[in-house]
């Protein structure tokens, strides 16, 4: 087995430290792409910066749940982690305004969640 480098140890900092981090991913497979995820996605960009939210928006790939696309997961620290289902632009809002920034769920939408 190989020594770890600082290299190594520094990717693994900042790897950690981007967990600890806010974030929200967006499902841009073909599926959610053509539910409409761009609208999301640009919704929960929008959203967060007019409230000036400190969270990372991301895109990724396929979650396995075409039926419920656009999907959405969302990370928040002290919450439990959630997907989100026919995420449109109404409810990109609400995950903004109350999951994000008022720490409450969106009941009516969550497919799935964990709790850390």
């Amino acid at each position: 087995m190989a020594s770890l480098t600082k290299k190594d140890l520094e990717a693994i900092k900042q790897k950690k430290q981007s967990e600890d981090r806010n974030w929200i991913k967006v499902g841009f497979s073909t599926c959610g792409i053509a539910a409409g995820a761009q609208v999301a996605y640009d919704t929960l960009v929008e959203e967060s910066r007019k409230h000036n939210a400190d969270i990372d928006i991301k895109k990724c790939g396929c979650v396995g749940m075409c039926s419920a696309e656009p999907l959405v997961e969302v990370h928040v620290k002290n919450m439990p982690q959630v997907f989100y289902g026919k995420v449109d632009k109404e409810t990109a809002t609400k995950i903004v305004e109350k999951h994000v920034c008022s720490k409450m769920l969106v009941n009516d939408r969550i497919y799935d969640l964990k709790f850390n």
